[in-house]
């Protein structure tokens, strides 16, 4: 696999991508067009400048928000970089893209080839806070399994969007009972190879698991991709899709009649401790940001919701904010990062201050003095019952 060079955002330099050591072959499915890339560890590109660099505000970075989680060891705070006031951002770990850029799981096969967004590094950094954070009481309405149903028949069948690295397959098929086949959908192959790499083996009960992977666009899903679907589950992606893309998504669930579990979607509320004065501002142009180019942002359940409400089926919502203390400050460090920089790039004005703002933020996270709460929201739709089922 070539690596992409090392790319420049708003904030600070982008270090190369890297992956885990040693990693193998992965199975592709009948309908993946080219091979997945073999995945390799890359040494990182150096530093770039200050805390908020002056780069071009269209210089190829990553896109809203990361999907999934990682595998293997974090590799590093930064993906390799040094840490403090220089540390680099890691691809994916905030919204800095330009604007009407799309997420991981956009993908046209008539567009030509696009260098990965996400570095593995940021989806596993995230990978723990993301599991703490699931709202696990939503997983109750799963356990009577789809496949004692009427009509199911072997292991159950659950289909992951925009997967990243597979962490949702990791956190979720050892909480279910009975065999299980996971279909992992995503743009990226380099991901996909990390998904299939260190996919989950066995479930609660001990049945197996297995997995396979398909390169696919989200905005262009049908009920006929989701066939013989037991569940459908995304991580982190209602937020990265427009109002038509939440209905096609929803349109092609409620077509196959399975229900849907939508993790980890923003909810546009953060809260820092202690508290900053420019914190409402910061988090007011971030979410503004996340609203860009059509894009949803803290908006995308609420759509959800009524579009699946609509179609007939039972939905629940339950927060599932990461809350980020001393343990969890790299993972915070780069969450800042990310935070702020979108906030700039939407409003330049508030440059000058964000300086200040992201630079005693960071030194307050490296104390261990910082702690954070992100907000977010899961979601569980469950469809009508047909059939008699």
């Amino acid at each position: 696999m070539s690596t992409p060079d090392t790319t420049t955002n708003g904030m600070a330099s982008i270090p190369a991508q890297a992956g885990p050591r040693k990693v193998g072959p992965v199975r592709r499915a009948e309908n993946e067009t080219e091979p997945v890339r073999e995945a390799r560890r890359e040494e990182p590109g150096a530093p770039g400048g200050g805390v908020l660099s002056s780069q071009a505000p269209d210089a190829e970075d990553g896109a809203p928000r990361g999907t999934g989680g990682g595998a293997g060891d974090c590799g590093g705070a930064d993906g390799g970089g040094q840490r403090g006031e220089d540390s680099p951002v890691v691809p994916g770990a905030g919204p800095v893209g330009r604007p009407g850029e799309r997420a991981t799981v956009r993908l046209r096969h008539d567009e030509p080839e696009e260098p990965p967004r996400y570095a593995p590094e940021w989806l596993r950094l995230r990978e723990g806070a993301d599991a703490a954070a699931r709202a696990q009481d939503l997983l109750d309405a799963l356990r009577i399994r789809p496949a004692n149903l009427p009509g199911h028949t072997g292991a159950v069948a659950v289909h992951d969007l925009g997967c990243g690295t597979g962490s949702m397959s990791r956190w979720l098929a050892p909480r279910l009972d009975g065999p299980q086949h996971w279909v992992l959908h995503d743009r990226d192959p380099y991901l996909l190879h990390f998904a299939a790499v260190d996919s989950p083996r066995s479930a609660a009960d001990g049945s197996s698991v297995t997995v396979e992977t398909r390169r696919g666009d989200v905005a262009r899903l049908t009920p006929d991709a989701l066939a013989g679907a037991s569940l459908v589950t995304a991580s982190a992606l209602l937020d990265v899709l427009t109002r038509e893309e939440v209905v096609t998504l929803v349109d092609a669930c409620a077509g196959a009649g399975c229900p849907a579990l939508l993790t980890l979607s923003v909810a546009g509320r953060v809260e820092l401790t202690p508290a900053d004065p420019l914190d409402a501002e910061i988090a007011e142009a971030f979410n503004a940001h996340q609203r860009r180019g059509g894009l949803l942002g803290p908006d995308a359940v609420t759509v959800a919701y009524e579009a699946f409400a609509a179609r007939g089926a039972a939905v629940r919502v339950r927060p599932s904010p990461w809350r980020l203390g001393p343990e969890e400050s790299a993972l915070t460090e780069q969450w800042l990062r990310g935070w702020v920089g979108a906030a700039v790039e939407q409003r330049p004005e508030l440059r000058d201050r964000a300086e200040r703002y992201l630079r005693d933020r960071l030194a307050a996270c490296a104390a261990g003095e910082l702690r954070v709460v992100v907000h977010h929201t899961d979601l569980l739709a469950l469809p009508r019952p047909t059939g008699g089922a």
